[in-house]
This record gives structure tokens, C-alpha cells and sequence, in this order.
């Protein structure tokens, strides 16, 4: 256990420093703060507004994360089987799991690093207004969670291509998809059960009620099974390949 633990974080730090040397990560960075600020401030007219809320901000996250999480993960996989590397981490006493596990890990704190970046907005404006800090913290928990389940999906879908390019398209198609198909059933009448499914499979239908300040166990576990399962599928897509 300690082994694979220890095999786990030494390819979690090798791909943490390939994200702090890479001009895209910081590109995405830079993208991702810029774009949520200004959806606040312009799209959303904040100080117009004049309510001590920070909800239409974190509404904004969930789309600026379809073009920020397959930027952080397009060349997880992708990259590694265009120049080869990858068949040499297959070789090496790596479980599947290990290189699933160490790659998410990786990926995760690159993105809780770009989230710490977003932490001076609402410092800087918490003494404007009676904000309630516990609705913020349940935001970013949502985050969080959030992420980490579309981080799994995104380095899954990186283990299907073999450009950068590709990975980035197919993860941000699928990720607005599973990011905004819930607000079908608001623009069409769907049966109750349609309706029911639709909300179910969207990732930011669960977000909502972080964004509410309410931490509910039904949506942590569903944001938990998804990173659970996607893990799992890299997993498996990787013993595939060892042995294909």
C-alpha cells in the first residue's frame, strides 16, 4: 500500500511540474480568472445589481470549466501516446490505477491552484456588503467536487486520443453537454421522468446546491461515484492498452 502510494505521488509531482513549466497552463489560468471576472462585473452588472450575493459569479464557473478542465487535461494521455511515453509508463511498476490516480491528482492541484487565484474577488468584497462566508465556502466546496468529477472525465476522454487537440475538442463538446443540458427541461416540456434524467446526468444541475449554500449528501455522493467512475474507465482504458 505504501508503495503504490508512494509510485502514486512521485508521478503526481512529475506532472505537477509539467504543468508549472507549461506557457498553456498559465494561458488557461489567466483565461479562466479574466473570464468569470468579467461575467461578473460586465455580463452580470455586479455593483448594479447592489446585492450581497455572489451566486451569479459562481454560476459562471461551470461554463468557464468546459474550456479550462480539457485544457489542463488534453495532454495528459494524449500527449504521452504522440510521443510514445506512454507505452513506457506502461512498462514501468506502474498499476493502471496508479498512473489513473497520479494523473488526477496532478491535474486537481493544478486546478486548486487556479481557483486560489479567484479568492481575492470576494475577499475584496466582503466588507462592501453582509455576505454570508458560509454560502461562499459551500460554493467552492461545490468547486471543488465539481471539478474533480470533470477533471476524471476529461482525463478519460484524453486516454481516446492520440493529439492534444482532439482530447481538448472532444472533452470541451462533452463537457458542455454534461454542463448545460439541464437547462433543457427549462426551455422544453419534457414527461417528469425525461425531465428527472436530464437533471441527474448534468454536472452543474448538482452544483446548484453548493451555490445555495446547502451541502447536500445526495449531490457530494453523486460528484464522488462520477470521479469514482471515470478513474476507473482511465483505469481500464489503460490495461487495455498495456495488453493490446
Amino acid at each position: 500500500m505504501k508503495e503504490a502510494l508512494r509510485r502514486t505521488v512521485a508521478l503526481a509531482r512529475k506532472e505537477i511540474y509539467s504543468y508549472a513549466i507549461s506557457p498553456a497552463f498559465y494561458g488557461a489560468a489567466l483565461f479562466f480568472v479574466l473570464f468569470v471576472n468579467i461575467w461578473l462585473f460586465y455580463f452580470q452588472g455586479y455593483f448594479v445589481a447592489d446585492a450581497a450575493t455572489l451566486r451569479p459569479w459562481f454560476a459562471a464557473f461551470p461554463l468557464a470549466f468546459t474550456v479550462l478542465i480539457p485544457a489542463l487535461t488534453m495532454k495528459s494521455w494524449a500527449e504521452e501516446r504522440k510521443l510514445g511515453t506512454a507505452e513506457l509508463l506502461l512498462t514501468m511498476p506502474f498499476s493502471e490505477w496508479d498512473l489513473a490516480l497520479g494523473k488526477f491528482l496532478a491535474s486537481f492541484a493544478a486546478l486548486f491552484a487556479i481557483l486560489l487565484l479567484t479568492v481575492p474577488l470576494p475577499l475584496s468584497i466582503l466588507p462592501l456588503g453582509d455576505f454570508d462566508g458560509g454560502v461562499i465556502l459551500a460554493e467552492y466546496a461545490g468547486l471543488l467536487l465539481l471539478g474533480a468529477s470533470a477533471l476524471s472525465l476529461g482525463l478519460f476522454l484524453s486516454s481516446l486520443f492520440r493529439s492534444q487537440a482532439g482530447a481538448f475538442l472532444g472533452s470541451a463538446a462533452v463537457l458542455l453537454v454534461v454542463m448545460l443540458i439541464n437547462r433543457l427541461p427549462l426551455s422544453f416540456d419534457m414527461p417528469p421522468p425525461l425531465a428527472d434524467f436530464v437533471n441527474f446526468v448534468s454536472l452543474s444541475f448538482h452544483f446548484e446546491s453548493f451555490s445555495r449554500g446547502l451541502l447536500d449528501s445526495r449531490d457530494l455522493a453523486f460528484f464522488i461515484l462520477v470521479t469514482l467512475l471515470f478513474l476507473y474507465l482511465n483505469s481500464r482504458a489503460l490495461f487495455f492498452r498495456r495488453w493490446s
